[in-house]
């Protein structure tokens, strides 16, 4: 089947895999999603449909399998891959080491050695700003900010695929890939159609307050309130969803735009920081009801304060974060309260 508008996305079926598949549609794109739905749920394709009008194109894959792999590439000619099935929860990798080894470092080889096998060019990876580690100094980091070491194994398997993809650029690959470094998404699809759905207990912060306050858990713990920051608590740069969507699409044009092999690495955050504190006060306002909540002890490889400069983004990509946190939590809250209603 050839056709160049076709991307295979990896975990396409996850929280902002559904998204980017939502956003590549909208710009005419044909992305095939590959997910086995060990960190999804197959009804988010329903989801998807509600927002773009089609079935997405699915196929159920595990992307450390090899072989199911190579099937996808057999059956599609793609013209890029956006890769980002890959465990993703600190407290977890912490605990399961070799497991986020096996799965994040494996599903990106097999990847990276069928792009090079059936000549696709152009290669997104999911990256993160847990790269960086806790920063030295200044707690905005830019892409040429130096890494520390990782704070968690989940930290440390995106700094050794960051390390692979600048390895096979510099062995002579015509691939072109591009690094996205991911601060704190949040947020659902303005339509309540998709969100973030995690499987079992929530390891992120928004979806933990939005099941408390639905009543599904009893209180929200926030891990630590003795870091050096304004109110004590972690502080992040959230991020919506939509927004990081729509920086992978931008990210795809620009590298299916390049002439030559190339690597690159592009912060994706809103360049300011939010305290947990303020996360909460915020989603008390937009939701207005109170949240059952309580402090905890710090939680093993939490960095203290990190957020983006983001100005590379916009330079090489012409990309910038355009909604707000209240507009994430609002969304967010509002696809958690449309999905308890179905």
């Amino acid at each position: 089947m050839k056709d160049n508008r076709n991307i295979l996305v990896t975990g396409g079926a996850g929280f902002i895999g559904s998204h980017t598949v939502v956003e590549l549609i909208n710009k005419g794109f044909n992305p095939v999603i590959v997910d086995d739905f060990r960190n999804s749920e197959a009804k988010v394709l329903k989801g998807i449909k509600a927002i773009v009008g089609q079935d997405p194109i699915m196929r159920f894959v595990d992307v450390t399998n090899k072989e199911q792999l190579k099937a996808v590439f057999e059956e599609f000619s793609f013209s890029g891959i956006i890769h980002f099935a890959a465990y993703k929860a600190v407290g977890e990798s912490v605990a399961k080491p070799l497991v986020y080894y096996r799965n994040n470092i494996d599903g990106l080889l097999n990847c990276l050695e069928l792009a090079e096998e059936f000549k696709v060019l152009n290669f997104v990876f999911s990256s993160s700003c847990t790269v960086y580690g806790e920063p030295k100094g200044t707690k905005i980091v830019t892409e040429l900010s130096e890494m520390q070491e990782a704070n968690s194994p989940y930290g440390a398997t995106k700094q050794m695929c960051e390390r692979i993809i600048s390895d096979v650029h510099k062995s002579g690959s015509k691939m072109r890939m591009l690094n996205l470094r991911y601060f704190n998404p949040v947020g659902a699809h303005p339509t309540g159609n998709i969100g973030e759905l995690p499987i079992g207990r929530p390891n992120n912060l928004i979806p933990y307050i939005t099941q408390t306050a639905a009543g599904l858990l009893n209180e929200l713990t926030v891990y630590g309130n003795d870091y050096n920051t304004n109110d004590g608590t972690c502080v992040r740069d959230y991020i919506h969803v939509v927004d990081l969507a729509e920086a992978h699409i931008k990210g795809y044009e620009w590298l299916n735009n390049l002439s030559e092999p190339r690597t690159e690495t592009i912060n994706v955050g809103t360049g300011n920081g939010t305290s947990v504190l303020e996360i909460i006060h915020t989603f008390e306002k937009v939701s207005n009801q109170s949240l059952n909540w309580k402090f905890g002890p710090r939680r093993d490889g939490d960095v203290e304060e990190i957020f983006a400069d983001t100005s590379k983004a916009q330079e090489l990509i012409g990309w910038n974060a355009d909604r707000t946190i209240e507009d994430a939590i609002a969304d967010a809250w509002n696809w958690e309260k449309k999905r308890r209603d179905e």
